[in-house]
């Protein structure tokens, strides 16, 4: 159950015009009143004669009785509470009784002897009800609606749980501010499918995401097509910033800017600067000279995107609650930069992890900012690093990247689930849902390749791969051996060993170095880890069948090579 309390309004009657009208798109049907302050207020869709000026009028009562220079200049007090898709249709009577509740907590009528304000709730559809009251009391007294949206969803959380509703996870305070229905409206008479503010949020994501710098930052928002304005004080110095859309016009026709903390807490100039001022590298990080000389491109970039979420994994799951928070807050830079930089086919899904992730991001730990650097050098080489295509080496990195990556994802909501923060953890879990089926779509021609050299390998190679990965993962080789995938790792494991590494220590570091519990393809997993360490390509799409030296031939006739149950153990 979602309340939504709007900023106070000066008008109740423009309020109940729209109330017990037909909606912006002919939406409201069956207008009429639930529940009312007294019981006894005149409903005009339902009431022959009653009108809407007669169910202002008595709201308003208490307002009109205050001499001129006393009255609030906004006066209407108005919030939505909506059901959520997945619940039950309530009777009016259930709504009733939730308007009833909801007032009461949020001060608007609190009862118990003390003076309420007049208030009246109203339906026009199944999901949702509206509630419109007028901020005087019964004895000329404002009401104590102090954080009414904050103790309204408190109510709504009690009342999920009475009534046997679709229960939300609470919130902490760190949230994104929400469209007001006014932004939505605005951007459904536009043709948008996102509000203005949506949409700069996540402009402006996108560009902190690997800035070093103030100056970096805005070029990139201006590089992006917004409208800058920067606030300076007297002596010179950047306070703030507000940005807009170029079309996003008010009455007048003038930009509507919105600044940075408005968008979402994070992205404040002050916050954002946090960020900078911990990126002086430190003892053991790569220089900048180090950065300048690493190999370039989308494939060098996804690489070592995937050495830092490794190594973050590690850090959320044991490191300090301040050092998880900085990585997980890190991981939300690296996941606009991989979106933004890959190709099409991954590209929308990216974004809706990006986009998830968002919530996922923030919370009330305070992050140790610095020991993120790595991450955030990565979200840096990814943007410098340029578009990638979608096969080759860039796509097949691409698919190595997004695995290590949900991997640190599946930290995050254990590591948010710990902390009791109900809305990230569920965030990132989303987040995982849309890094899994991105993943699929890249993974699936790097993954081919790989199977149909694993397939055209000799018996022998089979055989001994096979012998290698049940001396190395003895518990977890019966599963590998069933899954689908199992010849893509039998080709990197040949891979591995033609290369000249210790095959055998090399898996079982890729096994153990990291958890797999949550892991759909352990033969997945593994390929990548052993591509990853050993430094082998990640695509292989142009290489002839067999093993890289091409010494072994197809299975020799009547020879019967390793199936489900592995090698020499019944079905192929």
């Amino acid at each position: 159950m979602i309340p939504s309390v709007n900023d106070p309004g000066s008008r109740t009657i423009g309020l109940l015009a729209y109330l017990y009208g037909p909606g912006k798109h002919e939406e409201h049907t069956d207008p009429h009143l639930i529940a009312s302050f007294d019981g006894l207020s005149p409903d005009p869709g339902r009431h022959r004669h009653a009108t809407l000026k007669d169910l202002q009028q008595l709201l308003d009562q208490p307002v009109q009785a205050l001499p001129q220079h006393a009255r609030p200049a906004k006066h209407v007090w108005h919030t939505s509470v909506r059901a959520t898709a997945d619940d039950r249709i309530l009777t009016d009577e259930e709504w009733a009784g939730i308007a009833r509740r909801i007032v009461t907590a949020t001060g608007i009528d609190p009862g118990t002897d003390r003076p309420g304000c007049r208030w009246a709730a109203v339906r026009h559809a199944e999901d949702h009800i509206h509630i419109v009251a007028t901020l005087v009391c019964e004895d000329g007294s404002r009401p104590d609606d102090y954080r009414s949206g904050k103790r309204a969803q408190a109510e709504c959380r009690l009342i999920e749980k009475e009534l046997g509703l679709h229960r939300i996870a609470p919130g902490d305070g760190t949230a994104a501010r929400r469209p007001t229905s006014a932004e939505r409206h605005k951007a459904q008479r536009q043709g948008r499918q996102r509000t203005a503010r949506e949409e700069l949020r996540e402009t402006v994501r996108r560009a902190v995401a690997g800035a070093q710098d103030e100056a970096e930052f805005f070029d990139r928002l201006a590089g992006a097509g917004l409208l800058i304005r920067k606030r300076t004080a007297p002596s010179g110095d950047l306070l703030g910033y507000k940005v807009a859309l170029p079309e996003d016009r008010n009455k007048d026709g003038e930009p509507v800017f919105y600044p940075g903390a408005r968008l979402a807490p994070d992205l404040s100039l002050p916050r954002i600067r946090e960020r900078w001022s911990a990126d002086a590298p430190d003892q053991g990080a790569p220089t900048e000279a180090w950065v300048q000389a690493a190999p370039r491109g989308p494939a060098a970039a996804r690489r070592r995107t995937a050495s830092a979420a490794w190594n973050a994994v590690l850090l959320v799951e044991h490191g300090q609650d301040a050092v998880a928070a900085a990585h997980i807050a890190a991981a939300g830079e690296v996941l606009d930069a991989l979106a933004k930089t890959s190709a099409a086919h991954t590209r929308g899904e990216l974004r809706e992890a990006a986009r998830a992730f968002e919530r996922a991001s923030r919370c009330h730990v305070r992050a140790e900012r610095g020991a993120d650097r790595a991450l955030r050098q990565a979200a840096r080489d990814l943007i410098y690093g340029g578009p990638a295509l979608g096969r080759g080496e860039d796509g097949a990195t691409t698919a190595m990247a997004i695995d290590m990556l949900a991997f640190l994802i599946t930290a995050a909501v254990h590591w948010h689930a710990k902390q009791g923060h109900a809305q990230q953890a569920a965030a990132a879990k989303k987040t995982a849902e849309h890094l899994r089926a991105a993943y699929e779509t890249a993974a699936a021609h790097p993954l081919g390749a790989l199977h149909q050299r694993g397939r055209s390998l000799g018996y022998p190679v089979l055989q001994r791969q096979a012998t290698v990965l049940r001396e190395a993962l003895p518990d977890l080789a019966g599963q590998v051996l069933a899954e689908p995938r199992w010849y893509a790792l039998a080709a990197t494991l040949a891979d591995v060993d033609a290369a000249g590494h210790d095959t055998a220590a090399l898996l079982a570091d890729a096994a153990g170095s990291r958890e797999l519990g949550t892991a759909q393809s352990l033969s997945d997993v593994l390929v990548w880890r052993l591509r990853h360490s050993a430094g082998l390509p990640a695509d292989t799409s142009d290489t002839l069948p067999g093993t890289p030296a091409a010494e072994q031939a197809a299975p020799h006739a009547g020879q019967r090579a390793p199936g489900r149950y592995g090698p020499g153990r019944g079905r192929t």
